[in-house]
């Protein structure tokens, strides 16, 4: 028992910024990002018996903070369309941005709001390829796809995300 805590300690160690980070681009909130992380290290020490390659560890906690991150978005998406029909108000609402925020800043903005309206897949496939920069075969594995669909995936998603901010480059 003591060499699983050690070995969970270990792993949270090495992979919970990679955990936070893809959480956090893929909700948008530090909040929904450390109940991610949290989630994802708890359904980790629960299932590491089921770890069959070790050499695959960091994939197989992306593929498991992924589903992770999937249901638990899920499950907001349901809690504020119910908030909504019932016409409640939110307990907490979003802090307002101060008015000296630098172009930069703007710019990500308007990506992350972007990247916010694509469907879950095109949103993880883009987190994973570009903003983590994720090998074609990493996110493979990740999203239990086949290298030739993160290709065309990736590909058709960033049309779409470009798209969306405007840009046809």
């Amino acid at each position: 028992m003591h060499k699983d805590i050690l070995k969970i300690e270990h792993l949270y160690d090495s992979y919970h910024r990679d955990v936070y980070h893809f959480a956090l681009y893929y909700t948008n909130s530090k909040q929904e990002a450390e109940d991610i992380t949290q989630e994802t290290f708890f359904k980790v020490m629960k299932q590491l018996g089921n770890l069959k390659d070790k050499d695959k560890v960091k994939t197989w906690i992306l593929s498991i903070a992924r589903n992770t991150a999937v249901d638990i978005h899920r499950k907001q998406k349901i809690k504020r369309i119910l908030t909504e029909k019932l016409n409640w108000q939110p307990v907490l609402q979003e802090v307002p941005k101060p008015q000296e925020i630098v172009e930069q800043h703007e710019q990500w903005q308007t990506v992350q709001e972007a990247l916010m309206t694509l469907k879950s897949h095109d949103r993880t496939i883009i987190i994973c390829r570009m903003l983590k920069d994720y090998t074609i075969q990493e996110t493979a594995t990740i999203l239990d796809i086949s290298e030739v669909k993160v290709r065309v995936d990736f590909h058709r998603a960033m049309a779409r995300l470009r798209k969306k901010v405007g840009r046809d480059d």
